[in-house]
């Protein structure tokens, strides 16, 4: 019994030692997509701001979008207690989009805090997520990276700028990295809305091929209909006919 306490007691306090050196981790400024960010389609992704001090909140959020990697339209929605500015600069190659040139994108996106008192900011033990709507994403990378710039009330900056590199340790300040899929089989790599189009809205023209496959260009769907109906009436009155045959045999065996 005491090997088995013992055991006990050394197990707990490695879980212990292993949740002290890995809770930093989850304290750093992440971004995650709404569904999945496909390569060359739309995402909604969020930027999360958790507050890892005790006695101050997060008051400012910058982050700086790829310029390896412009993306033309980046959109933010409005959060409670909070405004977004969005910086846009100039392109060294304009990129084509829905048929148009592109000769700016958005490089940076800052959050800033409205309120007053203890309602102002992130405070101590809560997060925030600030979503943004972005695309067109790239289709030559994997992956890509926002630095960001935590600002707290008590004028502490930290800065989220570290790219993570593969096959080594998580850096002490990584920068939030998005994963990008594979895109999808429509070639739109686009998830949800997305996939109604850039706007919003949806393919009418595919829309009417489906209805067209649904009901026939040429009436054929109630011809079909008409010969099923008229099929399984003659089915009826021939099984019809064969009961009163059998029926008609059984009388003149009785008489």
């Amino acid at each position: 019994m005491k090997k088995m306490s013992r055991a006990a007691l050394l197990g707990a306090a490695a879980v212990s030692s292993v949740a002290l050196l890995s809770s930093p981790a989850f304290a750093h400024v992440s971004v995650q997509p709404e569904g999945a960010a496909a390569k060359g389609g739309y995402a909604v992704v969020d930027f999360k701001v958790p507050n890892e001090r005790d006695d101050s909140s997060t008051i400012k959020l910058e982050v700086s979008f790829p310029t390896d990697h412009p993306l033309a339209s980046v959109m933010p929605q409005p959060v409670p207690g909070w405004e977004a500015k969005v910086t846009k600069s100039k392109l060294d190659k304009p990129l084509e989009m829905h048929g148009e040139k592109i000769t700016e994108a958005v490089s940076k996106v800052t959050w800033t805090a409205t309120g007053s008192g203890d309602d102002k900011g992130v405070r101590p033990g809560y997060f925030q997520k600030f979503p943004v709507s972005v695309g067109q994403l790239p289709t030559d990378t994997d992956q890509l990276v926002f630095k960001a710039i935590q600002t707290y009330d008590n004028k502490e900056v930290v800065r989220w700028i570290e790219a993570p590199q593969k096959g080594q340790e998580e850096p002490e300040n990584p920068a939030p990295t998005l994963a990008l899929t594979a895109a999808e089989d429509d070639g739109h790599g686009a998830s949800g809305a997305a996939q109604d189009g850039a706007d919003g809205t949806k393919d009418d023209k595919k829309e009417a091929a489906a209805a067209s496959t649904d009901t026939g260009s040429d009436g054929s769907g109630d011809s079909d209909t008409t010969a099923r109906v008229l099929g399984i009436v003659g089915i009826l009155v021939g099984a019809s006919g064969v009961a009163f045959g059998v029926l008609a045999g059984r009388r003149r065996t009785n008489n």
